[in-house]
């Protein structure tokens, strides 16, 4: 599967965090609204799944599908650059500031949100054959999803919200982890292998990812969901896009640099072929 070394691929990373720093606005809005769309419809895609196999391990393993599109053609979602772009501030790259990477995150946020909207109103129409009849199965299942995942969560307090900000401190720890991985190959096959694990860990923890949740509560509002726009964004939206900043920057975009990129020099050997102390 043409394997790229750690070292490798530490650089790699810095440099894809560069390139979306510097992309136009234009580029980053159109790439951002892609991913978001897409991987709405692989959200729709694993309910329906689930629903209709009454299995959730199965719409767990199909939905990186989603994930492996964006990732092969080349668009982007706020979990990655939440990884990246700040590698590149802080490995030093020339013209690279902390201004930049906050315009690339806003951007990226606002195309991955209005992608994902558009597909939450195409299914929403199709859950309900175009808002004349009550919601089917699926969009039945959505709405329950997005109660319990925002007034659920408000009711039980503090408690609630660490829950949610830890479970997408997770969600990017995966998912980021799918960045990445899909950087260790040079194939095709390689890349969707090595992305495809981590993204069903996340998908079947039902950990919190921002943009997924982008498609699931407005879908859940269109669709009877006993919430508010208020409540989604207060209880969920929020605090998980906080906590996939933090994820993927800490376990993955952080824990890589440190180690892989600026590695530290190696302990010496004694005389008799011991470690010196």
């Amino acid at each position: 599967m043409a394997y790229v070394q750690p070292a490798e691929f530490a650089a790699k990373m810095i440099e894809a965090g560069e390139s979306k720093v510097l992309m136009s606005t234009k580029d980053t809005l159109i790439r951002a609204y892609m991913a978001g769309a897409i991987l709405a419809l692989a959200a729709a895609f694993a309910v329906t799944i689930t629903v209709n196999t009454g299995n959730p391990l199965v719409g767990a393993l199909l939905f990186p599908v989603g994930f492996c599109m964006l990732y092969l053609m080349g668009f982007d979602l706020l979990t990655g650059v939440f990884t990246l772009a700040p590698l590149a501030v802080i490995a030093k790259r020339p013209g690279i500031t902390w201004g930049g990477v906050m315009r690339n995150w806003g951007l990226v946020f606002v195309g991955n949100f209005a992608g994902a909207l558009t597909t939450a109103v195409f299914m929403a129409i199709v859950f309900t054959m175009g808002f004349t009849t009550e919601p089917n199965a699926v969009g039945q299942k959505i709405g329950v999803i997005g109660e319990s995942r925002t007034v659920g969560y408000a009711a039980a307090g503090m408690g609630g919200m660490l829950t949610v900000f830890i479970r997408a401190v997770m969600c990017n720890w995966m998912v980021s982890t799918g960045v990445v991985a899909a950087m260790m190959s040079t194939s095709v096959s390689g890349k969707v292998i090595a992305m495809w694990m981590p993204i069903l860990v996340f998908f079947y923890m039902g950990f919190e990812h921002s943009i997924v949740n982008m498609f699931l509560f407005p879908s859940g509002i269109m669709l009877g969901g006993n919430f508010t726009w208020f409540e989604y964004f207060a209880y969920n939206e929020i605090p998980v896009v906080i906590g996939n900043l933090v994820g993927g920057l800490t376990f993955v975009g952080g824990m890589i640099y440190s180690t892989h990129y600026k590695t530290s020099p190696k302990r010496k050997v004694g005389a008799v072929g011991q470690p010196a102390e």
